[in-house]
């Protein structure tokens, strides 16, 4: 089977959790949808569990690529600063989750912090894939659908932070999986759960803001929600 979920956000205990629901096995793939790292505390360890499972791929969201950023220029010698606009573009991360990550990464030694840089360095920003017969555009997020249409145009700055026309139709042909904007804030009564319209599938279900982590199984379209709470 193949499934996708989205913004973790280091909550890697309901992952785990999640993992164990679906019975993930081998013979399974995952996707996951970016935004791993930031505002839960075990990010880093979520990372480190990633880099040694082949059946698992992780796509870039803003946090991943943020914290790249800024562990890249600050994590091997943590305690500088290189310019002034660096150390705002810092305080910004930090304000929005960034911390646990930072507080995190500095515990590492040289070489695991090494490896989290390089690890992050390589997350793609989207990927099309087939299942069943039906096509899936996975991302963190997309643009509006009039920029979609130009694809060759987009920047990576749209996979990362773009504006989803969650009420347009963007290729009928196709489904669009995305996380970065909670399903709460597209509709409120989908709080904690997965959204499905218009070939969009909307699976950040705000995890970290104390809701079940999501997934969906791209094969059969079935919806899996795991709760620590539960």
């Amino acid at each position: 089977m193949i499934y996708a979920v989205s913004d973790i956000h280091g909550c890697y205990d309901k992952f785990l959790g999640l993992l164990d629901l679906i019975k993930f096995s081998d013979d399974d793939t995952m996707y996951i949808l970016g935004d791993m790292v930031d505002r839960g505390k075990d990010g880093i360890k979520l990372l480190f569990d990633l880099m040694d499972r082949k059946n698992i791929v992780a796509l870039r969201g803003n946090h991943d690529h943020t914290a790249f950023l800024m562990l890249k220029h600050l994590g091997m010698s943590v305690d500088s600063y290189d310019t002034e606009s660096l150390l705002e573009i810092y305080r910004m991360w930090i304000s929005d989750g960034g911390h646990t990550t930072y507080k995190a990464f500095k515990k590492l030694n040289k070489q695991d912090r090494r490896k989290i840089i390089n690890y992050l360095a390589t997350l793609p920003y989207y990927r099309e894939i087939t299942v069943n017969g039906k096509n899936f555009f996975l991302s963190h997020t997309i643009p509006e659908k009039e920029k979609m249409d130009s694809f060759d145009d987009c920047r990576m700055s749209d996979f990362l932070m773009g504006e989803v026309d969650y009420e347009k139709v963007y290729d009928k042909d196709r489904f669009f999986v995305t996380g970065h904007t909670p399903t709460g804030f597209i509709d409120e009564s989908y709080t904690g759960k997965i959204w499905q319209k218009n070939n969009h599938i909307a699976i950040d279900c705000g995890a970290v803001f104390g809701n079940p982590l999501g997934c969906i199984c791209l094969d059969t379209l079935e919806e899996f929600y795991y709760d620590t709470k539960e």
